[in-house]
Parts: C-alpha cells; sequence; structure tokens
C-alpha cells in the first residue's frame, strides 16, 4: 500500500475518467429512470480491458487485484456514474470462482466476467433472514444428478439483465448448532420454475430490486461452486471484496459530491456580493466532509491491499465499509445543502444519487452488523446477537 499514488494508478484513474466522463451522471440518472443497465459504459470499459482487473491472466483478465479494479468503481463513482453490477459481477462472482471455482467453472464463466459479456448477480437475502445466512430457508434437495430447488430471495439486484446469478441455499442441517447448512449454485435466470417480481423502491439506480420464487427448480450436480454444505466458504470471500467494492462507490460520490459543492459555493453570491465560499458556515462542513472522505479511502485502500496480499482482510474491509458508508452520506448531505433548494435539481446532478449512497449503510451489510462483528471478532466481547 503506498503512500502515494504511483504512475501506473495515476494513468488508470486518469483513463477511466475520461471514458466515464464521455457519458456523465445525466447518463446514469436516465438509466436510473429506465431501469435499464449503464451498458455502452459497461462495454466500453470491457473492450479497453477495465472489468477483469482482478481475475486472474490465465481467464482474460489482467491479474491485477482488487485494488486496481476497486480504483475503476471509485473514478466511475466520481463521475457520476456508480455501478452496482461490477459489485455483484467482478468482486462476488469474480472472487468467488476465482478461488473456488471447478477448472470448467472457471474456464466457463470468468473470461466472460472478464470483458463484460457475461454479468452475474447474487442472491442470499431473504425476507425472514435478513442479515442472518444461517436462518435461510431456501432448500436445494439432490435427486439424482440433480438439485431441486424450492423457497424465494428477496431484494435481488439487477435479475432482469444478469446472464447468470449465485444462489445460496439450504443443504443440510448442523445437528449440534441446528443452523443450515449451505451450499453455492449457480443458476440460469431462465431456468424453468423461477419467477421474479419487481419490488418498489426508492431506489434511483440502473439495478432494479425483484422477489425471486423457485418452484421446483431443477439445476445440475455441476451448478455446486466449491463443496456441498460449505457454501459458506467461497461466499465470504465474495464478501470481502464486495464491501471493498460497496466501500468505493460511497468515496467515489463523496468526491463528487464535494467537487462540485466547491464549484458551486465558489461562483453563488449571495450577500455582499461575495461568493458564499469565503464564509465558514459553507467551508467547515465541506472540510469536515473531505477529512471524513479521507479517512474512509484510507482504510478503503488498506483492506484492498490486505486482500490482495492474501491476508484476512475481513476485520479492514468491514471498517470501509462503515467509515466510507458514513462519509459518502455525509459528503453528499452536505453539498445538496451548500445548494440550497438547487440541491434537489435534476440540474445540479446531486439528490438522485441520496438513495444509493444511503443504502450502503444497509447493505450489503448493515451499520449495525459490522458493530457486531468488530465488537466480537476485534474486541472479544460477547457475541450479542
Amino acid at each position: 500500500m503506498p503512500l502515494v499514488p504511483s504512475e501506473e494508478e495515476i494513468l488508470l484513474r486518469t483513463t477511466v475518467a475520461k471514458i466515464v466522463a464521455k457519458y456523465g451522471h445525466e447518463y446514469y440518472r436516465q438509466k436510473s429512470l429506465t431501469g435499464e443497465p449503464m451498458q455502452e459504459l459497461w462495454d466500453e470499459l470491457g473492450r479497453n480491458g477495465y472489468l477483469g482487473l482482478n481475475i486472474p491472466e490465465e481467464y482474460g483478465g489482467s491479474g491485477a487485484g482488487l485494488t486496481q479494479l476497486a480504483i475503476v468503481l471509485e473514478e466511475m463513482s466520481a463521475g457520476g456514474c456508480p455501478e452496482l453490477a461490477m459489485v455483484l459481477s467482478q468482486g462476488i462472482a469474480g472472487s468467488v470462482f476465482s478461488l473456488h471455482g471447478s477448472d470448467a467453472q472457471k474456464q466457463q464463466f470468468l473470461p466472460g466476467i472478464a470483458d463484460g459479456s457475461l454479468k452475474f448477480v447474487f442472491a442470499l437475502t431473504e425476507p425472514d433472514a435478513g442479515s442472518n445466512s444461517h436462518n435461510v430457508s431456501t432448500t436445494a434437495t439432490r435427486d439424482g444428478d440433480e438439485w431441486v430447488v424450492k423457497g424465494s430471495k428477496y431484494y435481488i439486484s439487477g435479475i432482469d439483465h444478469c446472464d447468470r446469478f449465485l444462489l445460496v441455499a439450504r443443504t443440510g442441517k448442523d445437528e449440534k448448532s441446528g443452523r443450515g447448512k449451505l451450499s453455492l449454485f449457480v443458476v440460469d435466470p431462465n431456468v424453468a420454475g423461477l419467477s421474479r417480481e419487481l419490488i418498489q423502491t426508492a431506489l434511483a439506480a440502473p439495478e432494479r430490486q425483484f422477489t425471486l420464487f423457485f418452484d421446483n427448480v431443477r439445476l445440475p450436480a455441476d451448478s455446486i461452486v466449491g463443496e456441498v454444505d460449505k457454501g459458506l466458504v467461497p461466499l465470504f470471500d465474495g464478501l470481502n471484496p464486495e464491501r471493498v467494492l460497496s466501500a468505493v462507490i460511497c468515496t467515489g460520490i463523496a468526491r463528487y459530491a464535494i467537487e462540485r459543492a466547491v464549484e458551486y459555493t465558489k461562483s453563488r453570491a449571495v450577500w455582499n456580493g461575495v461568493p458564499i465560499a469565503t464564509y465558514q458556515g459553507v467551508q467547515h462542513p465541506l472540510a469536515a466532509a473531505k477529512i471524513q472522505l479521507e479517512a474512509a479511502r484510507g482504510m478503503t485502500w488498506r483492506a484492498a491491499a490486505l486482500f490482495d496480499a492474501g491476508h484476512p482482510a475481513g476485520e479492514q474491509a468491514n471498517m470501509a465499509k462503515y467509515l466510507a458508508s458514513k462519509a459518502g452520506h455525509q459528503a453528499l448531505d452536505t453539498a445538496i445543502q451548500v445548494h440550497g433548494g438547487n440541491g434537489l435539481a435534476h440540474e445540479y446532478g446531486l439528490a438522485d444519487l441520496w438513495s444509493i449512497v444511503r443504502l450502503q449503510q444497509i447493505a450489503p451489510v448493515s451499520t449495525e452488523m459490522v458493530l457486531n462483528h468488530i465488537a466480537q471478532h476485534t474486541l472479544g466481547l460477547p457475541r450479542s446477537y
């Protein structure tokens, strides 16, 4: 983790920022209104090799690592185009298959993830499970050479525009603890017996949210990723990159918001003919937001570096997610406030980002569950949940 950006990092940031600037925040807003993916931007990033930075070279990626992929997503977010699909496809699926996929699965899925032609989403959450993954009730039962899946999933992002998704299902039960034994499956979203229902939300993002219903869905035996009943192992190797990438959505939006607030306050004159940027009541909240942003970024790049080095990164990834979600929300809220009524106008491109940055305090892991994790695993306090 270098103290100053390398020439390679500066070039990567500059190049990606230029690509994103060709589309801009209005492009994101329009896609959010229609529920269509940012396909043109996605395809251009894929053609130039920026979607496969964390995928091994032998499968079409560059093998550079999570840090470089996080840089791409931060620059997308700083350009007003945060992308949840990258968190799910490159972050979760790309990491899971690279570390736990069979040779056949790696050959089948990783090249497409690397160039962006294959998009994955993730199905874990259930109406009655929430943050308790052990309480997953969707079941997968072995029937000859197939698995039969029954149950439902809730708040699944982007299922209408994916090629495959990863499914967490209960395949057994631990007799001592009573907890479910979980397995991870690859599923085609068009498989027979699977239906979906749109959830109406206030989230302004290209990815819509759905409830999934599994009515005796049959999956081939080779749909399993990793080992049967041991799905938590690959799952958590995907969740740490997810937390890092969620963090950079927030730090990127924070950069975007602060930059626009600074520009606006320098030109906005209301009292005595001087810009409002000259007043401490405007300066101090922006300065505080900048400090919070840089603290969050420091922890985020540390978490990414630990993951790339093969070290345990759960503690740092959770801390990064916590700090970044707070910093992103504070920066955006401050930017809206200093804009006054203009902060709510589409012309200024701020308020329509509120829901996606606010979401990061709820998902993919809530602020409260991060604090539970740190209290128990870092501070050694008794389990409280």
